[in-house]
């Protein structure tokens, strides 16, 4: 049998069509001669997700995102219908988070729960969520910023104020006088302690020793003995006070008897008397002569 020329033709176009849907898809990572299993996912919001989008769990990727369609009755829900391998056992409680990465492109992760009892079955409804990442928690941090701007503002003011005066360079000249004499002193005492310390100590020392052999030798004194002396001594002095106050001895007379005193003084005033008479009148009391004795004049006066 001769197949016709434009038969040959439409063959091939078929194919052709068909070679092109199948890569498609393979681009778009659906295998159209691989069984899949459906699910579907409820979003308030979707982020962007567009059919084709890769599904992953744990890291690994499982599947597609098949189609996606508003639910215009249910509070205005999207609802995301997501072909995974059909092995992938998915728990009973697990979600699905849909992240973006900092080009913008959005993928979808399924959160498996812990439940190793019950499992999804397809065509069950998971519900579904958005993660910011780290593009989200900017853009939280945005109204913090912008109220801090203007505080940052007016730090931003003082400082270019503080800056500007002309106070800071000799305060930074004065600072760095301050450190160079900071390291001087540093190093004198550095020298103090490497010197003279050492000396100090072994002076300490000395004196600590000296301390203690005083402290040796009080300790070796009979207390008790010298106390017994001194009290015997202030009785003694006690007993010659009681004398010299009383008359019956030449020393208590002496003191306690004005009538000694009254002689002694009167015999002082006659002595006195004599050697005043004697300087005027030397003769009275002194007659000698080389050639024998005179005849004493008649007026000796």
């Amino acid at each position: 049998m001769k197949i016709s020329k434009e038969v040959k033709i439409g063959l091939t176009g078929v194919l052709a069509l068909a070679l092109l849907v199948v890569g498609i898809n393979y681009f778009k990572g659906i295998n159209l001669f691989s069984s899949s299993t459906k699910y579907y996912i409820k979003f308030n919001d979707i982020n962007g997700l567009t059919k084709s989008s890769p599904i992953y769990a744990d890291g690994f990727k499982v599947g597609v995102v098949s189609d996606i369609s508003y639910d215009y009755t249910n509070n205005a829900n999207v609802v995301a219908c997501i072909e995974v391998d059909p092995s992938l056992r998915i728990p009973k409680g697990s979600t699905a988070e849909l992240t973006s990465d900092l080009l913008g492109a959005v993928r979808m992760s399924l959160l498996l729960a812990n439940n190793p009892r019950e499992k999804a079955m397809p065509g069950d409804t998971l519900v579904g969520g958005v993660n910011a990442g780290l593009m989200g928690k900017a853009a939280e941090m945005v109204p913090q910023l912008e109220k801090m701007m203007p505080k940052l503002d007016s730090i931003l003011i003082a400082l270019n104020t503080l800056l500007n005066d002309p106070a800071i360079p000799s305060t930074l000249k004065n600072v760095e006088s301050l450190t160079a004499s900071l390291n001087t002193n540093s190093r004198q005492l550095e020298s103090l302690m490497k010197n003279e310390v050492p000396q100090l100590t072994s002076k300490l020392n000395e004196i600590g020793d000296n301390f203690a052999t005083i402290s040796s030798n009080l300790k070796e004194i009979d207390y008790a003995a010298a106390m017994q002396k001194v009290d015997h001594t202030l009785a003694n002095v006690k007993s010659i006070t009681d004398k010299l106050e009383q008359k019956n001895n030449t020393v208590g007379l002496l003191l306690n008897d004005p009538t000694l005193y009254n002689n002694l003084t009167e015999t002082t005033a006659n002595a006195a008397s004599l050697l005043e008479d004697l300087k005027q009148h030397p003769k009275r009391y002194v007659h000698f002569s080389i050639f024998g004795k005179k005849d004493k004049p008649a007026d000796a006066n």
